[in-house]
């Protein structure tokens, strides 16, 4: 198979790493295949590709979509990130904890999150550009997100003073948000 699927401490959450094709021309890689990546566990049916680009310790994050969860893959695929997931799902096991993983154009690593949890991620290089895949399509209506420096669940970021949106400065903490607010565990 051209990819490697590693699970992480969150269920659901994986990294993927596909084979790398490398020569003197350059390289080559399948960074989608939906029979391979449906073997490896991972069935989203995704309808969207997003794509961003930032600078040195710019943070997006912590977001999720509500009422219309969107499951993501996420690569970069120029520069270097740090990718991060944290389960926000009322009632999981796991609720509260999080995930990362380093993706760059040099390791080609790609990260799956599920619906229901919370994405972000850092630039730890001078600047990155990331492509996504979603599950759903975006509404501005559905959006949500977490304050990136939550102590509750208390990320490693590689960065003390990161690059936000406004919206981000502002957003609420885990505990602020009522079960009515969040993603609701349903176990498989």
């Amino acid at each position: 198979m051209p990819v490697t699927f590693q699970r992480t401490d969150l269920p659901g959450v994986v990294l993927c790493i596909p084979e790398v094709f490398r020569d003197a021309r350059g390289f080559f890689l399948e960074s989608y295949h939906a029979a391979d990546y449906a073997a490896g566990g991972i069935r989203a049916v995704f309808v969207q590709d997003n794509r961003s680009s930032s600078v040195r310790n710019v943070l997006r994050g912590l977001h999720f979509q509500l009422h219309k969860p969107q499951a993501k893959l996420v690569s970069c695929i120029r520069g270097e990130i740090l990718d991060v997931a944290v389960d926000i799902r009322h009632g999981s096991p796991t609720f509260g904890k999080w995930s990362s993983a380093v993706l760059s154009e040099t390791n080609h690593h790609q990260l799956f999150i599920p619906g229901g949890f919370a994405h972000g991620f850092c630039v730890l290089s001078e600047s990155a550009e990331i492509q996504y895949k979603c599950s759903e399509f975006y509404d501005p209506r559905d959006d949500r997100g977490i304050r990136w420096n939550d102590p509750d669940i208390g990320i490693a970021w590689p960065v003390d003073t990161p690059v936000l949106s406004a919206k981000d400065t502002v957003q609420p903490f885990l505990k602020e948000l009522s079960e009515r607010e969040l993603p609701v565990y349903k176990q498989a």
